[in-house]
């Protein structure tokens, strides 16, 4: 096991162990226990009780945090001639449909979105090995394809991620940075947690929400209280 440096040690002592905390404390102590020179990122992951691999207990969706990331997020839009002022104006940050195709299709996929519309679908399509595996792949149910892509692009640059259960029944998300504001970075989890209690699946049995966790990139994991949240 690999040893605690002492910056993680410090950390670790501020928070009890096998306490629950509630969402608010949880929110202040983040911003106590984090260490990192760097603004670290705030993360969440929530254990669910459903079994992933069962096509109807597959938890995933969408959710516009109320005070956005944080981070800068890099969208492409894969659009016809058409629709490129459009993505443009709503804050793009690359536009374009062939030559895009063929930077991915040659390895690129500097982005962290992309938005895209139904008739382009087919040309993704062979690219699926690329972007799949990155999380890229354009997806109707998270509205990345569209033909309302101004509106997506303003939606994900203010804040709007999607999200899916793992293999093993947890939910991970970014929800903002320690450099936010601890009701910010509440409020955030709250909104997410919301989302996935209203996504339940009706094939889910016993308890649903098994255990929350919040953490930043360098600092332990805190435990929440499912019940105070």
């Amino acid at each position: 096991m690999a040893k605690l440096t002492k910056k993680q040690k410090e950390a670790a002592s501020k928070i009890e162990k096998n306490k629950l905390y509630s969402l608010k404390d949880a929110s202040a102590l983040i911003k106590t226990v984090a260490s990192a020179k760097f603004d670290e990122s705030v993360d969440i992951a929530v254990r669910l009780g459903v079994d992933p691999r069962k096509a109807n207990q597959m938890v995933r969706g969408v959710v516009t945090l109320p005070h956005g990331t944080g981070k800068d997020v890099r969208v492409l839009a894969l659009v016809t001639p058409d629709k490129e002022a459009e993505a443009k104006a709503a804050g793009a940050d690359h536009v374009g449909l062939d030559d895009y195709l063929q930077k991915i299709k040659d390895g690129w996929t500097d982005v962290d979105v992309i938005i895209t519309m139904p008739a382009v679908m087919g040309k993704l399509g062979p690219l699926g090995r690329i972007l799949g595996p990155r999380g890229l792949m354009p997806n109707p149910k998270t509205g990345t394809v569209t033909m309302d892509v101004a509106k997506a692009v303003q939606e994900v640059k203010a804040g709007k991620i999607d999200f899916k259960v793992d293999k093993t029944g947890i939910v991970h998300a970014g929800i903002g940075k320690v450099s936010f504001e601890a009701d910010k970075i509440s409020e955030n989890a709250h909104e997410i947690i919301q989302t996935l209690i209203k996504l339940k699946p009706t094939a889910a049995k016993g308890t649903y929400i098994k255990s929350i966790h919040i953490s930043s990139t360098m600092s332990p994991a805190i435990a929440l209280d499912p019940k105070a949240v």
